[in-house]
């Protein structure tokens, strides 16, 4: 996994290989991978698909153990992809974002509400001020593409059921219509646009 002795080749990177120095160096709660900078040993291929789905060469990883501890060491780098172990870093591809929010609790109304997402791993997030909600208006069909920052500069895309529900509790602000959470307004669209 590592580099290889001198005079052998390196040996290319594999998934067990990654969960097994994953789980060697997990403690409790998530894996410090912020702290972790260790070699580019290449890309893997392993793709997230737009709906989160993983898989490698091709096929779906239907493990859900091995997706949620391959998601504890994910990094983004300069808009690249990683898996990061605390010996070696693979690239990986992401088509969309690598986290769906599959569903939000909702405590308090208005102002002061809090938005709790959680997404297809498990990972729950609150929106606010360190956890921000964008929209990204799609330039072919115009449609709204709504995320939520999760953690390190990893985004959840709220998935269409979700999105449905923001705007059923949204309300306008200052000339747009959005959702109140952690005392910040996030807008999801123009109040003008609704007209």
């Amino acid at each position: 996994m590592a580099k290889a002795m001198s005079g052998q080749k390196p040996v290319k990177p594999s998934p067990d290989g990654l969960a097994a120095s994953v789980k060697a160096a997990k403690t409790n709660g998530l894996p410090p991978v912020h702290l972790w900078n260790p070699p580019f040993c290449g890309d893997l291929d392993i793709k997230i698909a737009k709906d989160g789905t993983w898989s490698y060469l091709g096929s779906p990883i239907n493990r859900f153990e091995l997706v949620k501890l391959f998601s504890s060491i994910l990094k983004k780098e300069d808009g690249k992809y990683f898996l990061v172990t605390p010996v070696e870093k693979v690239g990986i591809t992401v088509e969309d974002a690598p986290f769906v929010a599959v569903d939000f609790d909702r405590d308090g109304d208005g102002k002061d509400q809090s938005l709790t997402f959680t997404t297809h791993v498990g990972d729950r997030a609150v929106a606010g001020a360190d956890h921000p909600i964008r929209i990204v208006i799609d330039p072919e069909t115009d449609e709204p593409s709504p995320y939520i920052l999760i953690r390190d500069n990893l985004e959840a895309r709220i998935d269409r059921k979700s999105f449905y529900r923001l705007v059923e509790i949204g309300r306008h602000h200052d000339g747009w219509f959005g959702v109140w959470s952690g005392g910040q307004f996030f807008g999801l669209i123009p109040s003008a646009d609704l007209s």
